[in-house]
């Protein structure tokens, strides 16, 4: 058998190691994310049932209202990762700088649409009588953190732009001890009941947005970037995330679309529905970490003016994100009786959970793929690409998706349809890498 020539193996060896560098800490940071909600979930579950369908709703809601802006994040990785690898350093801040000034016009616009439509917004979940009160108050109080949740991930962005993401997740790390222990101090101490678990949260989510803010502060003074907003950098921060808005709209409508299909199947289907997205979300964040590492290291690659090194890294994280979906796939399949009692004693909802699982399982290699070149494509600010091939695959979805009840199929049926979106994900996503297309190089696109 012909041996790989010995710069071939020590290229892959660099690329193995800019993976994991980057890769490892961004799992971290992004795992702690949710240990948020889950922890005020425990803290606020022991003031009673109300009190907890109602954190529900607003955690619904503010959740969806982040995630939808998280181009913020995607974007600035891509845009600072580039001139990081032309070698300007000051741009590549400035650039940052200019995320940030939008995520807080963003986020103050957000704050306006919600404190007087609170209510509204919780109506529209039909919430009950006894929870909306609680709904209520945590979301009204919930939304004065959402500019800072915004310029976290901005923030976010221009670390990793910048090759860091080790300060991210120390930082999140930070956020997740001090919203513990603020919530129970503020819910309990303070007797303040839900209101004390949202004013906990939004301390640490400012706490947070602070420490960014005198990290990239101190970095800009180093290099001599301006701090100032820039009308003309704003709104190229903007136009450059309005693809990646489509492209996150778009999967958010597949994933609301899933959960009301499962809901029309029956109570079994969506409780086993939700136990089985929860650990799909989770499978996703690992490899979404392989993808956040790719769009640092092709922006990178692109900015120094070496297409070749891009495509060569490009390769390396396919087969990286392969070989994790197949890992995370045989861990689904062993683990399968010991995760669902973790969730439920209900031996329909199980029943009902298994074949489904597999489903999931089989997928993880493709959704390796679709992750790492999502990344990938981010990473070379390739954004309208991105958003057209999602509606393509969003069109292809919805119609199958809404046929499983009508053919009296059942949740496995469904999964299969979220497995072909992937699959025609994975399909649009390699046109593209193999085109070529994406490798624009320069500081910009």
């Amino acid at each position: 058998m012909t041996q790989a020539p010995a710069t071939t193996r020590a290229a892959r060896r660099q690329h193995d190691r800019e993976i994991v560098m980057l890769a490892v800490p961004a799992f971290g940071a992004l795992v702690a994310e949710p240990l948020f909600v889950m922890a005020d979930s425990a803290i606020v579950g022991h003031l009673g049932t109300a009190q907890l369908a109602g954190l529900g709703v607003a955690s619904a809601l503010l959740t969806t209202a982040v995630s939808v802006f998280v181009f913020l994040a995607y974007a600035t990785t891509a845009a600072v990762a580039r001139r990081v690898g032309a070698g300007d350093l000051q741009a590549a801040i400035r650039q940052g700088m200019d995320g940030i000034w939008l995520a807080l016009l963003i986020g103050a616009t957000v704050i306006a649409v919600v404190l007087p439509s609170a209510p509204a917004l919780v109506d529209l979940f039909g919430t009950s009588d006894t929870a909306a009160p609680y709904a209520t108050t945590y979301l009204r109080i919930s939304s004065i953190g959402i500019p800072a949740m915004l310029v976290v991930l901005a923030a976010t962005g221009v670390l990793r732009g910048l090759q860091n993401t080790k300060t991210p997740l120390y930082v999140a790390i930070s956020g997740f001890v001090a919203n513990g222990a603020l919530n129970v101090g503020l819910v309990y101490g303070a007797d303040l009941g839900i209101a004390g678990s949202a004013w906990g949260t939004v301390i640490a989510q400012w706490g947070m947005a602070a420490v960014y803010l005198v990290v990239v502060v101190r970095g800009a003074r180093r290099h001599g970037a301006s701090l100032r907003p820039d009308t003309a950098g704003i709104r190229a921060s903007a136009q450059a995330g309005a693809p990646l808005l489509v492209r996150t709209l778009s999967l958010r409508a597949i994933l609301l679309i899933a959960t009301a299909v499962a809901a029309r199947l029956g109570d079994a289907d969506i409780a086993a529905h939700q136990i089985i997205l929860s650990l799909w979300s989770l499978l996703a964040m690992a490899l979404d970490a392989i993808a956040i590492a790719g769009q640092a290291i092709i922006g990178r690659y692109l900015g120094a003016d070496d297409p070749q090194g891009a495509r060569a890294a490009c390769r390396r994280m396919v087969q990286w994100g392969i070989a994790v979906g197949v890992v995370l796939g045989l861990l689904v399949i062993v683990s399968r009786p010991l995760f669902l009692p973790l969730f439920t004693s209900d031996s329909t909802v199980k029943d009902t959970a298994l074949p489904a699982l597999i489903m999931v399982a089989l997928s993880q290699p493709i959704c390796g793929v679709v992750f790492v070149l999502d990344g990938v494509l981010m990473g070379a600010g390739d954004g309208p690409y991105l958003a057209g091939a999602m509606l393509v695959t969003l069109a292809v979805f919805a119609p199958l998706a809404l046929l499983v009840p009508t053919f009296g199929a059942g949740l496995t049926a469904l999964w299969g349809a979220m497995t072909l979106m992937m699959t025609v994900r994975m399909l649009t996503l390699l046109l593209r890498a193999r085109s070529g297309r994406w490798l624009v190089t320069g500081a910009t696109r």
